[in-house]
């Protein structure tokens, strides 16, 4: 069937934070994953799912896939995983030749199916799907100006407005292409998009690629620009392999892809400049198989490990990580400094967001749901533990405590990124900088915090110089506040409330 025009609620990338759950991860987290295929012939659906499948850890909340079968256009998406969402029946009602799917973290807001992605939006040229990663700073403006030509605005999303500016140029006569420009240059922030159309796909990142994008084609045939082929648009390279896609390149800063029976064509919406590449898309939210630069994020992580060992070494006897993020990183740190790594925290990989609460016994245990340490690992020995980063510190005070009650005699602790001292404003879910105890603590006042006998965060010029590409073209807004992209004065305030008791690297 085809679906009327839909909108998302403000949750995916929105500046404002309200109804969050008080237990919330030690962690930033990133909003969504975004997946499209031009494939004639295959069973785009289906590819879709999997697709979705391998960019699961990027969003939990919901999964949605929209297809194309000519004019028309086929939707499906709920709450949910996406093992979840999706079984064979409702695959096999999701026809076409064209494909684009989202996983979803909601970051604030409701949580409900009208919020989950892709949107769905009529045009003049028949409806088109956008899955959107990432977040305009612009939102508030880009609204006004929606509404004031009686755009039927639902949601204050800025992935809605992206669609309904597209659709808007698309109406007053302009090609996709065309009208993907213009929309582009009305958005400012950061984002990467994946645009199903009855024609074809567009996929696009914003003009300092702050989020990734990359291309693929099915199988390892890579054809010549402007040849047909089955392309493939993706948030990240572990999508590609799950359904034996050949990775091709990142699609640039600034640039625009027109995917059709006619092959690919590209061109800049944006004039050229620096990636600035989210920094934290290396350190944690991407997959550690997934592909940056020529080498797994694996490889990368190790080195900070190694990194780490050398700026801030420590007399141990076990080396250990928070699982499953910090375990690169903590064998880097234990091949760089010869003390043994061990396993002490046994992950349980099932538990995962539930609407069943544990009892009030069972919080009192609290971390255990998640990790349990291995006592006969742990008892009598002096305890090394590595973790990407610390953003709140309340997880981290709970695995130093399960730590020591399974008799570790001292527990160290070191983080493979620097502090986190200052909010995204990019797509990334960090609270507003009071909340973060990098900005208002020394690290001696974290480490007693969470008490732990030692603690020590890698330098910012580690981090950088571990991924042997020009340091210059990443975003560590983050750990500076330093940001690429300049942010209004009231967006900005709502999450600064104050500057950094820190300093800060330039």
């Amino acid at each position: 069937m085809t679906f009327p025009a839909e909108s998302l609620a403000h949750s995916d990338e929105s500046p404002s934070h309200g109804g969050r759950s008080p237990e919330r991860p030690d962690k930033p987290e990133e909003a969504c994953g975004v997946f499209g295929l031009y494939g004639p012939g295959e069973d785009v659906a289906r590819l879709a799912y999997f697709g979705l499948f391998a960019l699961q850890h990027r969003g939990q909340e919901s999964a949605g896939i929209a297809t194309f079968d000519g004019r028309t256009s086929h939707a499906h998406k709920h709450m949910g995983l996406v093992s979840q969402v999706f079984d064979d029946h409702v695959l096999k009602d999701l026809p076409g030749q064209i494909s684009v799917g989202h996983t979803r973290y909601s970051t604030t807001g409701s949580s409900h199916v009208c919020n989950a992605q892709p949107a769905i939006v009529p045009t003049r040229l028949g409806d088109l799907a956008l899955a959107h990663n990432g977040n305009l700073v612009n939102a508030d403006h880009l609204r006004e100006e929606l509404l004031q030509r009686n755009h039927d605005l639902v949601t204050t999303t800025d992935s809605e407005m992206i669609a309904f500016a597209l659709a808007e140029a698309v109406n007053d006569g302009l090609d996709w292409v065309e009208a993907a420009e213009k929309a582009f240059n009305r958005c400012q922030g950061a984002f990467s998009l994946v645009i199903a159309t009855p024609d074809g796909i567009l996929g696009a990142r914003d003009h300092q690629g702050i989020r990734p994008l990359v291309l693929g084609v099915l199988g390892s045939d890579i054809p010549a620009e402007g040849r047909p082929a089955q392309y493939v648009l993706a948030s990240e390279t572990c999508a590609l392999d799950i359904i034996g896609a050949t990775y091709v390149r990142d699609i640039l800063p600034g640039e625009l892809v027109w995917i059709t029976d006619q092959g690919l064509r590209s061109r800049h919406w944006a004039e050229a400049t620096q990636r600035k590449l989210c920094v934290f898309e290396m350190i944690y939210f991407s997959r550690p198989d997934s592909i940056v630069n020529g080498e797994s994020l694996y490889s990368y992580r190790r080195r900070l490990g190694h990194q780490l060992a050398k700026e801030a070494p420590a007399e141990v006897d076990l080396i250990m990580a928070v699982p499953d993020s910090g375990v690169p990183a903590a064998i880097g740190f234990s091949q760089q400094s010869g003390i043994p790594y061990a396993e002490g925290l046994i992950k349980n990989r099932y538990v995962g967001r539930t609407f069943i609460q544990p009892t009030q016994s069972m919080r009192e245990v609290g971390i255990r749901m998640k990790l349990n340490p291995l006592r006969d690992v742990l008892e009598g020995k002096r305890i090394l533990i590595v973790d990407d980063s610390i953003v709140r510190g309340t997880t981290s005070r709970k695995i130093v405590r399960a730590l020591r009650d399974a008799g570790a005699t001292e527990v160290h602790m070191r983080i493979s990124s620097p502090p986190v001292t200052h909010p995204c404003f990019y797509g990334i879910d960090t609270d507003s900088q009071d909340q973060l105890i990098a900005a208002t603590k020394s690290t001696e006042d974290i480490a007693k915090q969470i008490e732990v006998d030692s603690l020590a965060y890698l330098s910012w010029e580690g981090m950088l110089n571990a991924t042997y590409q020009e340091p210059s073209s990443f975003c560590s807004a983050c750990f500076t506040g330093k940001y690429p992209v300049d942010i209004p004065e009231p967006f900005k305030r709502s999450k600064l409330k104050f500057e950094a008791k820190q300093p800060v690297t330039p």
